[in-house]
């Protein structure tokens, strides 16, 4: 298995345990089954890669402006969208889907952290280069 796949898978699995762990502990949201959790996982990685870097870039100035709290209302919005989009997935409004949002962001960035392997030992220092001409 390639590296970038099973990094992938990894990701998912990650969101899923988040997305899980958001429907069991967060009021107004509940998750029906297997097949809607993976369809939610797919879902918010699909928009995480292509609608998050887009509502982003137009929502700079509001994201400065509020020091980077409009990023928590971004990911609100993607989660409440998620949840109008996948049957099996409820969200009951955007309080729900801000907490659905923070705890799903908050075991991402716990897993990921304990997923990550050991750090790799620095390469050695390259010999320096031995330049014989003189420039003046």
């Amino acid at each position: 298995m390639s590296s970038s796949l099973a990094q992938l898978l990894v990701r998912w699995l990650v969101l899923a345990v988040g997305v899980a762990l958001a429907a069991n502990i967060v009021p107004g949201i509940s998750c029906d089954g297997g097949g809607a959790l993976f369809a939610v996982v797919v879902l918010l990685s699909f928009f995480n890669v292509i609608l998050k870097p887009l509502l982003v870039l137009f929502t700079l100035p509001f994201i400065l402006l509020t020091m980077g709290l409009g990023m928590v209302v971004i990911n609100a919005l993607l989660f409440l969208a998620v949840g109008r989009l996948v049957s099996g997935f409820h969200v009951a409004g955007f309080w729900p889907a801000l907490w659905g949002a923070l705890v799903v962001s908050i075991t991402n960035m716990v897993l990921s952290s304990l997923t990550k392997g050991p750090p790799r030992p620095p390469r050695p220092p390259s010999p320096p280069k031995r330049d014989d001409v003189i420039d003046i």
